[in-house]
């Protein structure tokens, strides 16, 4: 290698003459991975021409690249940071390579040519031996570096990636796997593991959850936090160790592990390292070759790709119940009334979705009970219902309207609003004179906008659809007039609002799906509101739904008192 002094002597026009003409391959690359420069041995190799490289960046001008081994070694050298030499097969051009890479402050010097008449010769024609042997290993090094990818993407929640990815490298990799991803908001990392002797596994569960975080066992894990390169310990002194073990239980289960050395390879995606991955090393097992920290960069290249998925997802999906929530607030409990809800999001929606439930007493002490479901599904479902469910609320409050007055309100501001949003809707407003307390009588009155009916169980088991006739869903331009619906309510009766997701759920028809919610509720006479909403979904939802699932019930309380 020319040194830079030496370079000024020549003159640039001078060495890169020079390099021209080398024998074996020559290529420059900057920060970004540009190649800057590459001499035609080395385009050759390649197999393209230096104009189809130069200025370009690699994984651009060479796309078949990404994926080999030739790739991981890259990537290593860059992370290491000095000279790095690998040998190995080249599939996208057949070729057997020997390339030594030297970083330079932020240039990478690579220099690589064929490994010899023998290598170069495929598999199929030579005899067993160590090319054999080479091809093998480095095949068996690409099917595991696929299988890390394939794997890596079966699942969304990041303590899964995290004990996949553990469980992927034992003991292809390391005896111990240890993966750590921060935390969210200042809570404690999330840690995954793994150990290819079972009967030591209970003794690295003990050191991991023993031990004192923060101190020395985790320098090695800052450093490459902190650098974004791996970092490799040969050796475990005992001073690293020691101020770990807050007892004697906890230094006894790490002496079990027999840790020899171990290399912690950063998880690193989208210009941010969120975690680490440690392999470790026991017993007689050597410290980590070259070869092998580039196979394990490589593999948490692609795993952390996956693991910042499930991290965003993970992220996304709790700001989106988070909301959901705030909006499903808890139902009130009257005297001598029960009230419960239940909701079940859709499993494909981020577990947000439109329908919704309400509940609240109005100034005159009347309960009203409010459930819909917004046309649509997801976050823009969930946000439209966000606002009608607002608007309805702040409406039925103002004034003790009868519910198919309230619904024409709010038909009024959706309109005059020019809100796109459309739902249907009902409400059902619980009334009870004095004449009617003396004899513990209650008169439900609801308005329905293109709502499905409640369903009214007696106290004897019997069970009663509130049907009426079909109306307008809230936000349809109408000048028709909503009705009231009247129903008496006597103590020990039970009315069930919901949303189409019970109904519907298994592909059923609307009215399979509620004559069958008109069965099951039929058998679930005497218990009380909560019980019976965890009944029905027990016996109608009985795995993944397709939509949402909202559930309001209303039990007149029995003059003994609450069931249950």
């Amino acid at each position: 290698m020319v040194t830079e002094s030496a370079a000024s002597r020549l003159g640039l026009e001078l060495l890169a003459a020079a390099l021209e003409n080398v024998p074996e391959g020559v290529a420059i690359f900057d920060a970004d991975w540009t190649i800057r420069f590459v001499n035609p041995v080395g385009a050759a190799l390649l197999e393209r021409s230096a104009s189809e490289l130069v200025g370009r960046n690699i994984w651009i001008a060479l796309p078949e690249l990404g994926g080999t081994i030739f790739h991981s070694f890259l990537l290593h050298a860059r992370s290491v940071g000095g000279r790095v030499t690998w040998q190995g097969y080249y599939a996208p051009t057949s070729r057997w390579l020997r390339a030594t890479a030297v970083v330079i402050d932020d240039r990478l010097d690579l220099y690589f040519r064929e490994a010899g008449d023998q290598l170069m010769k495929r598999p199929a024609d030579v005899g067993i031996g160590a090319t054999d042997r080479d091809e093998t290993v480095d095949r068996d090094r690409l099917r595991f570096l696929a299988e890390v990818s394939e794997a890596m993407i079966s699942t969304l929640d990041t303590g899964e990636s995290a004990a996949t990815l553990a469980h992927l490298v034992v003991p292809r990799l390391c005896d111990i796997a240890v993966v750590s991803v921060v935390g969210e908001d200042g809570q404690p990392p999330e840690e995954a593991f793994a150990h290819q002797d079972p009967h030591r596994a209970a003794a690295l569960a003990a050191y991991l959850s023993g031990r004192v975080r923060g101190t020395g066992d985790g320098s090695p894990l800052t450093a490459a936090l902190y650098t974004g390169e791996p970092v490799q310990l040969t050796s475990v002194p005992p001073a690293l160790i020691e101020p770990s073990f807050p007892d004697d239980d906890v230094r006894a289960a790490w002496q079990q592990l027999d840790v020899t050395s171990l290399t912690i390879v950063p998880l690193r995606a989208r210009a941010e390292t969120f975690g680490a991955l440690a392999l470790i090393n026991c017993g007689r097992r050597p410290q980590h070759s070259e070869m092998e920290i580039a196979v394990a960069v490589e593999a948490v290249r692609r795993a952390s790709l996956a693991m910042d998925n499930a991290r965003l997802y993970g992220r996304q999906l709790k700001v989106a119940e988070t909301l959901q929530h705030s909006l499903l607030t808890p139902p009130p409990q009257p005297d001598a009334l029960e009230i419960a809800v239940r909701y079940l999001p859709a499993a494909t929606n981020m577990h947000v979705g439109g329908d919704w439930y309400d509940s609240f007493q109005q100034p005159d002490g009347a309960t009203l009970l409010v459930i819909g479901d917004v046309v649509g599904h997801n976050v823009d479902a969930a946000a439209a219902m966000g606002q009608i469910r607002s608007i309805l609320r702040g409406i039925a409050y103002d004034r003790p309207e009868s519910p198919a007055r309230i619904l024409a309100r709010v038909d009024r501001v959706l309109t005059g609003l020019h809100l796109p949003a459309m739902a249907t809707a009902l409400i059902a407003r619980v009334e009870q004179t004095q004449e009617e307390s003396a004899s513990a009588l209650r008169t439900l009155r609801w308005s329905s906008a293109g709502h499905l009916p409640p369903l009214l169980l007696r106290a004897d088991g019997s069970v009663e659809v509130l049907a009426s006739r079909p109306e307008r869903l809230l936000g349809a331009e109408s000048t028709k007039i909503r009705t009231d619906h009247l129903a008496v309510l006597e103590a020990g009766d039970t009315v069930v609002f919901y949303t189409d997701g019970i109904v519907e759920y298994g592909r059923s028809g609307i009215d399979e799906g509620i004559a069958r919610l008109t069965a099951a509720l039929g058998k679930l006479t005497g218990l009380s509101a909560a019980e019976l909403c965890d009944q029905l979904l027990a016996r109608i939802v009985t795995g993944r739904t397709d939509d949402d699932v909202a559930i309001l019930a209303l039990r007149c309380v029995p003059e003994s008192g609450p069931a249950g």
